[in-house]
């Protein structure tokens, strides 16, 4: 937005402007606009404005004026703060460079949060970017980071970064994106009905790829249908002439397909689906045409994924071609190799049923036999009702997939060990589990670590990798 003024951001965002005192009578017309959007008066200063956000236990309107003594372009704040931050401005200029308003730009919104997703939608249309959402009840950031593996070669590329997926974070990457971004690969999270078709309502998608449809989820909204009804829509926002990335054969799916947009489906029995796997070697069948890629994924999960971002890169006339070098987020199933010869499988970002048994399948896949296998499992949260048989099935693929040493972390998740006849330990939380799992190895072992976020098993994976195992 730098070759924005100050009034064009005002108005992208649907905003009251305060132009400061000495911005010498229409300079504004020809000043800068901003650099960067930030939500942390920690980080603002030349170059940025800052969105004063009501937030759980403060409201960012309250640091605006920290912002504008740090040397801020702007400050986006609720009425409330108005006056105070004018006040606080003081009546001189600020000490950012450059001519014109800025830094002292004061812009007033009813809802902060509603003006900065109008100014991200704004952007989006400025940029003129082909936009891709991916959502799915597990899978979709290793999707969305495969999508930037397979474009960024032969586009300019922006994907979302970290978990920001949300109706603050999504609108942050899109105004993160530079001038020229070619493409916006953007994931969208959600905790209930509504939230994906508020955050497409701002990307304005052109691809909608919904990696799966399963459980997580389920105590908020009561039935795998309505999960699938959330997830789709995004399909819904797609406007006709799209393109909807499916599941081939979901049949939750189905009553939310359109006929004025293209549905591609990928996976077994679908248009776009693997045909031959030979170690790295992947021979993937577009629908009659045949792609060869070199795939450094062995994982059945992740080559699933692939067949999704090789349909929505397609769509927006990209082939991929030769090797895909993704980079997968922190804590998406990462290997790394510990003291003693011990393989750790960092997946602790999240869990569902589905992305559970996948990640126990990834442990088991390719194994020697003479490697004994141990799952640290945590809770998986909100799954309603049914939670406790979930948690039983998951002790049963562990016991059935020949893992030789099961740790459990919470209460939810002791269920699993019920199942499970073989070495079996429950904890309380993740302080328990990372004292107690380190004593536990062998030389040799592969140790997958997997459970909600909210369990905050990255604990473990701290004192495994700072362990030195005898």
């Amino acid at each position: 937005m730098r070759d924005w003024s100050a009034e064009l951001v005002a108005e992208a965002a649907g905003a009251r402007l305060i132009l400061p005192p000495w911005d010498g009578g229409g300079a504004e017309a020809a000043a800068p606009g901003p650099e960067r959007v930030v939500i942390d008066s920690r980080e603002a200063g030349p170059g940025a404005l800052f969105a004063g956000l009501p937030g759980a236990t403060a409201d960012g309107g309250a640091f605006a004026s920290e912002a504008l003594a740090a040397g801020a372009w702007g400050v986006l704040v609720a009425p409330a703060y108005a006056g105070p931050v004018t006040a606080a401005r003081g009546p001189g200029p600020g000490p950012g460079p450059g001519p014109g308003p800025g830094p002292g730009v004061i812009l007033v919104a009813e809802d902060p949060l509603a003006a900065l997703q109008s100014l991200a939608r704004a952007w989006r249309r400025e940029l003129g970017a082909q936009v891709i959402g991916v959502t799915g009840s597990s899978g979709k950031t290793s999707t969305k980071d495969l999508l930037l593996a397979v474009l960024s070669p032969v586009r300019r590329t922006v994907a979302s970064r970290l978990n920001r997926n949300t109706e603050i974070g999504l609108p942050l990457e899109i105004l993160a994106a530079p001038t020229g971004t070619e493409v916006l690969v953007l994931e969208m999270g959600m905790r209930g009905a509504g939230q994906i078709a508020e955050l497409a309502a701002i990307a304005e998608p052109d691809v909608a790829v919904v990696v799966n449809v399963g459980t997580a989820h389920l105590e908020l909204l009561g039935s795998v249908e309505r999960i699938a009804a959330a997830k789709a829509e995004l399909i819904a926002a797609l406007a006709p002439g799209g393109t909807a990335v499916v599941p081939a054969g979901e049949p939750l799916l189905a009553p939310h397909l359109r006929d004025d947009v293209t549905t591609v489906t990928f996976g077994p029995g679908g248009e776009i689906r693997l045909d031959h796997v030979e170690g790295e070697h992947v021979e993937i069948d577009l629908d009659g045409t045949p792609l060869a890629l070199e795939f450094p994924f062995t994982q059945p999960h992740m080559r699933l994924n692939l067949l999704a971002a090789v349909a929505a890169a397609r769509a927006i006339g990209v082939l991929p071609r030769g090797r895909i070098e993704a980079v997968i987020s922190a804590g998406r199933g990462e290997r790394s190799r510990l003291p003693g010869g011990i393989t750790l499988i960092d997946d602790c970002y999240n869990a569902n049923p589905i992305s559970m048994h996948a990640a126990l399948d990834d442990l088991v896949a390719g194994a020697a036999p003479d490697r004994r296998l141990v799952a640290v499992l945590g809770d998986m949260l909100e799954l309603g009702p049914r939670a406790h048989e979930f948690h039983l099935e998951v002790g049963r693929d562990a016991d059935r997939l020949g893992v030789g040493l099961l740790v459990t972390v919470g209460s939810l998740a002791a269920a699993m060990a019920a199942q499970f006849s073989r070495e079996a330990h429950s904890v309380a939380d993740a302080a328990q589990a990372a004292a107690l799992v380190p004593s536990l190895l062998r030389d040799g072992d592969i140790v997958l670590v997997k459970g909600s976020r909210g369990v905050g098993l990255e604990a473990v994976c701290r004192a495994l990798t700072g362990a030195v195992v005898a």
